[in-house]
């Protein structure tokens, strides 16, 4: 059980601050936060913000919010054991998802990078492979390996804070970029 408190009185910028997987969550479930016609400030409370959108059930919200952020917490890895897999040679796909330019900026030694033109491949991988993600701070790959969850792949994960971990705990030498 999670020990995050989110309260319909709390603004949103404060429960994107506690559980950051939230405006995911809401934008899946509910389709809020995704676009300017389904946006929220960060200073409406979400009590208000279930009024905005006809929600009528808050306590519902509240815990998709913290189902979503208690999944999150289940599908991080450190950089650190992503790193010890691939000294030690273990079978898995680490899959880059950040976009070309920022390739170019950066590279990760023994990732591949995401084909966006042809995603379909990676639909034909045996559902329990263990497929690895990672970005520059840990949030796309989070909603990539939602998504193949989604899509019912059994072994997915995300590296926690992304390249810039890896970066502060495997290998210093990586580029800064932004």
């Amino acid at each position: 059980m999670s020990d995050i408190t989110i309260t319909p009185d709390l603004t949103m910028e404060e429960v994107l601050r506690r559980a950051p997987a939230a405006q995911r969550a809401l934008f899946q479930r509910y389709h809020i936060g995704g676009c300017s016609h389904c946006a929220f400030q960060p200073t409406d409370t979400l009590g208000q913000v279930a009024k905005d959108h006809n929600i009528l059930d808050v306590n519902e919200m509240i815990a998709t919010i913290v189902q979503a952020e208690e999944l999150d917490g289940k599908i991080q890895v450190e950089p650190r054991v992503v790193k010890e897999w691939l000294d030690r040679g273990e079978e898995f796909s680490f899959i880059d998802c950040r976009m070309p330019e920022e390739w170019e900026k950066a590279t990760l030694e023994g990732a591949e990078q995401l084909d966006y033109d042809d995603a379909s491949k990676y639909m034909g991988l045996p559902k329990d492979r263990r497929l690895v993600f990672i970005c520059r701070d840990g949030d796309r790959s989070l909603s990539i390996a939602s998504y193949f969850i989604g899509h019912q792949f059994t072994n997915v994960l995300a590296v926690r804070g992304g390249l810039d971990a890896w970066r502060e705990e495997v290998d210093p030498s990586i580029p800064l970029y932004e």
